[in-house]
């Protein structure tokens, strides 16, 4: 064993894995505590709320002795009393609301979507806080905009210029002045209509577009100024009128698998890494394509089997029993290959089987 390793945040099962692969001793507060995440645990605890982690990961420290402790999705920006590994909870904060990611942006001049005033249109809205892109939407209209702030009252956002593109995203290692590109992956939204319209629904690794050499850049370039150590994202869009920037997110992200699966390389290592001041002394070369999409709940259900036969194919694996509301996700299906159409060819055989069970739910 490494040494021991504490996990703390909304959704940590990607980190966990990752760090187990290493040899740690790897223990765990997470919102779901999926079967897949106890696989790599010494121990794991649950919490519904986000404010009862400080007290949860207190316990934790008291009971245990720990060589680091890394906070991911909902955790970045707290002050939990304790050090972390990665980047400072007062940097993370500054990345956290899109206001302050707006201005950070402007601020250095990059390429973001500007604001608008109140009664342009049309408008891109985004809640100021969350992950995800769940709740944004185009307003084409005062009617549009109005719908959105009665279905979200009292929620505080902006007005950004819209975009069309498509939207891409740069995994990043830093160490609060330098960055290293790790890879640049595609998204795909939910798309449809409604709230879930632009939320995250996977991505698929290499991105090959003409212009992944300055995408590459600009992310690096973005990421060492931002002041975060360790691992980090940068979200674009690749428009016909060139590179838009929208977001950084100061954590692990959600396409770390898959990175990890097409570089062959250990995000967990390299975070630990960059928070002693070691980046990579050069880029990754991708050794194979690799594609996430997350399976969502078409009505309300309750999982009637156990589905861990489909590992290393999905991740992210509910318990039988578990009720998931409609829109909710079920679980993660994975693909990887030579080339694209061969990872994408074993996804759509992954996401068959698992519909061929969840048709009984």
């Amino acid at each position: 064993m490494k040494g021991r390793i504490l996990v703390a945040g909304f959704a940590t099962r990607h980190v966990v894995r990752s760090a187990y692969a290493t040899g740690f001793e790897v223990y765990a507060i997470d919102h779901f505590c999926d079967q897949d995440l106890t696989w790599y645990t010494k121990e794991h605890q649950t919490f519904e709320e986000l404010a009862e982690l400080p007290d949860i990961i207190a316990d934790m420290c008291s009971r245990y002795t720990f060589d680091a402790i890394v906070t991911t999705s909902g955790a970045e920006d707290m002050d939990i009393g304790q050090t972390v590994c990665g980047t400072p909870h007062d940097v993370a904060a500054r990345f956290c609301t899109k206001t302050s990611i707006q201005q950070f942006f402007e601020e250095h001049e990059f390429p973001v979507p500007p604001l608008l005033s109140k009664g342009e249109y049309p408008a891109f809205i985004k809640p100021d806080t969350g992950a995800g892109g769940w709740r944004n939407t185009l307003a084409t209209t005062p009617d549009d905009e109005a719908a959105w702030t009665k279905c979200w009252p009292d929620t505080p956002y902006i007005r950004q210029t819209p975009v069309e593109g498509i939207p891409c995203s740069v995994s990043c290692i830093a160490d609060g002045t330098s960055a290293r590109a790790l890879s640049l992956n595609c998204q795909f939204n939910r798309g449809g209509e409604g709230e879930r319209r632009f939320g995250f629904a996977g991505a698929i690794t290499p991105f090959q577009p003409k212009e992944r050499e300055s995408l590459l850049a600009l992310a690096e370039d973005i990421a060492a100024k931002s002041g975060c150590i360790g691992s980090l994202g940068i979200d674009f869009m690749l428009t016909d009128d060139g590179i838009r920037t929208i977001e950084i997110n100061p954590r692990f992200q959600a396409t770390l698998d898959i990175v990890e699966m097409s570089t062959g390389i250990n995000i967990f290592n390299l975070h630990r890494n960059a928070a002693r001041g070691i980046l990579p002394a050069s880029r990754p070369v991708p050794k194979m394509t690799a594609v996430r999409t997350i399976i969502f709940a078409e009505h309300d259900c309750v999982v009637k089997d156990d589905l861990k036969s489909l590992h290393p194919d999905i991740a992210d694996i509910p318990w039988p029993g578990t009720e998931i509301e409609e829109g909710n996700a079920v679980l993660s299906v994975y693909g990887r290959g030579a080339n694209e159409d061969e990872a994408l060819a074993i996804l759509d055989k992954t996401i068959t089987r698992v519909y061929r069970y969840m048709s009984r739910w």
